[in-house]
């Protein structure tokens, strides 16, 4: 299942003048692909990751979402195709304090209307895919930041999206952490078939991924080959 934005204007009243946060924005990301993209602070990178999310709708252009035509489509609609189809990786996990790691994620199948035996098999599965088996009782604050970093990416793919959208997931982490973090969404793309996105400011970890966009004044810049980094051992 793709991602697919073409010819995507989106525009943001700001006073008397209109601020175009996405100019003319075409991607398209296949299912197994790791696509980076990179660029300053206010260059459109988060809204391009809101569009693509069906958070927000375009002011023109199309998105197309595991097949799925989302940029005209009802807020019921987008709401649907975002909860089946789409996993999102937000900046900081925000984790509920209460819960322990496996009710993290049980609680988004619970969301989903699957019933709770299918949901805590799903969810011990996707703990150990993220190296996480044993610490599925213990609670964010006896979890290391990369620890809670890994939940976090684990109860994005909960739902079994095709399409993963992954917001600085590096951003609070040392070098390190941030590379074999990056280094796993890459082996979940790859063995999951995922459409993936990630938004990020560390080029440290780019020879991790596929295709790196550079992104400015709301423009896509044409993709460059990344040849694979090496391997790191998960946190």
């Amino acid at each position: 299942m793709s991602l697919e934005l073409t010819d995507v204007v989106l525009t943001y009243p700001d006073g008397e003048r209109t601020l175009t946060a996405l100019d003319h924005v075409g991607l398209t990301v296949a299912p197994g692909e790791f696509t980076a993209v990179v660029g300053p602070s206010g260059s459109g990178k988060s809204s391009l990751l809101a569009v693509a999310a069906t958070l927000i709708t375009p002011a023109s252009g199309r998105v197309v979402v595991a097949g799925h035509e989302v940029s005209a489509a009802s807020p019921a609609v987008r709401t649907r195709v975002r909860r089946e189809h789409i996993g999102i990786v937000f900046q900081q996990p925000s984790l509920p304090a209460s819960l322990t790691a496996l009710d993290q994620l049980v609680v988004m199948a619970h969301l989903a209307g699957r019933s709770p035996r299918e949901a805590a098999a799903r969810a011990r599965e996707l703990l150990a895919a993220v190296d996480l088996s044993g610490k599925e009782h213990k609670r964010p604050h006896q979890l290391s930041g990369g620890e809670r970093q890994r939940v976090n990416i684990a109860r994005a793919l909960m739902n079994r999206p095709g399409v993963l959208l992954v917001d600085e997931p590096t951003s609070a982490l040392d070098h390190r952490r941030g590379e074999l973090i990056v280094s796993l969404l890459a082996g979940l793309t790859r063995d999951n078939g995922l459409a993936t996105v990630m938004v990020t400011h560390d080029l440290a970890t780019l020879g991790l991924v596929g295709t790196v966009l550079t992104m400015a004044d709301g423009r896509l810049g044409a993709a460059d080959a990344v040849p694979a980094g090496r391997a790191a051992t998960r946190p």
